[in-house]
């Protein structure tokens, strides 16, 4: 990950509360490194974006302060804080050309005219869109138009780019492409970068590290990698990509590992990663790729028996829901590696996983 060892963003002890009452972000503590690309992440109304417009000095924190660069900016203007905004609308001026648009936040800050007109050339340039200098916005697309936002945000060197829902309005498509392509702009500038997204793929795409809010709590900061294969509580793994959640009470700890009987459907052997003690519930968390079909006998710890409900074909892989240790709802993904189908509604099938890939998290 790029940066120092000196954070160059630094939430302290923030809260923020509308009302007086309900508290949206609860005594965050953040830090972000120079160079990277920080994805806030979570559902609607779990204080992300309302900690980015803090830091962005369009909302003020009820408590607690927040750093740029080792210096408090609670009492500076938005427009002085050197940060680069991109929205979900666009936001472009609709009146000007797209070379207007960019040159806007140049004139603001007094660049002479031969510093804007290369520093626009430059910003068209780095969005591969050289040639569209004189066109107004209603005469681009949908991906275009993004491409001028994330320019005019970029184009005077902000210290700091925040990108709040930026691909929100674009089709699927256009939205994997844009991925890409902010993530080729910040690998190449180097520019700091704090996304807010509710959706998991575009943050595991694109991120250097994850928080992952829920009700104004940063429930987990790590790598893509570490919150898909490590969560640290029910609400991560749910949230992550798709999961299989099996309740149960926990009947044995052995050291990294605890023994956790499922009512009715026997006991599995999982990580003790959340776990407060023998007797306590617990909610297992097992991925749909990591279950095996059909295991050698004696080859792993949990073996059951299911049978399937349907299957969806989806190219590269298929997808089974199955029934199994009481739950009708459980989910196991089959590479598609010999171009055919491995399973049929209604077979009787024998599934297994390892200990390790289910971990025993907090109750629900």
């Amino acid at each position: 990950m790029p940066g120092t060892n000196d954070a160059f963003v630094k939430f302290l002890g923030v809260q923020k509360t509308y009302d007086g009452e309900t508290v949206v972000v609860k005594n965050l503590d953040l830090d972000i490194a120079r160079g990277e690309f920080l994805t806030m992440l979570g559902p609607s109304g779990s204080g992300k974006t309302t900690t980015l417009m803090m830091l962005a000095g369009f909302e003020v924190p009820t408590h607690g302060s927040i750093r740029l660069e080792g210096r408090s900016i609670g009492n500076m203007p938005p427009h002085k804080r050197d940060i680069g905004m991109v929205f979900q609308s666009y936001a472009l001026f609709p009146h000007m050309t797209v070379e207007e648009n960019l040159a806007f936040p140049l004139k603001v800050r007094k660049f002479s005219k031969t510093e804007i007109e290369a520093k626009i050339r430059r910003a068209l340039d780095m969005v591969r869109l050289g040639s569209y200098g004189k066109r107004r916005p209603a005469q681009l697309s949908g991906g275009q138009q993004q491409r001028i936002a994330l320019a005019r945000a970029l184009v005077f060197d902000p210290k700091l780019v925040l990108m709040d829902e930026p691909l929100g309005a674009l089709d699927k498509h256009l939205r994997e492409q844009m991925q890409l392509e902010i993530k080729r702009i910040h690998e190449d500038l180097g520019v700091t970068v704090i996304y807010v997204t509710h959706d998991q793929s575009e943050a595991l795409t694109m991120s250097d590290r994850i928080a992952v809010f829920n009700d104004g709590v940063i429930q987990q900061l790590a790598a893509p990698a570490d919150l898909y294969e490590r969560p640290q509580n029910a609400f991560v793994a749910q949230f992550i990509g798709e999961n299989n959640r099996m309740h149960g009470k926990v009947v044995a700890m052995n050291g990294a590992t605890c023994k956790v009987e499922i009512a009715g459907a026997g006991s599995v052997q999982a990580l003790a990663i959340n776990v407060e003690a023998v007797g306590r519930l617990t909610e297992l968390s097992l991925r749909p790729e990591r279950v095996k079909l059909n295991p050698m006998p004696g080859s792993l710890p949990n073996v059951f028996s299911a049978r399937v409900a349907d299957v969806i074909y989806l190219g590269d892989h298929v997808r089974a829901r199955i029934s199994v240790c009481g739950h009708d709802d459980f989910v196991i993904k089959l590479p598609n590696s010999e171009g055919v189908t491995q399973v049929e509604p209604g077979a009787a099938i024998t599934i297994g996983w390892k200990t390790e890939d289910c971990r025993a998290l907090d109750a629900p």
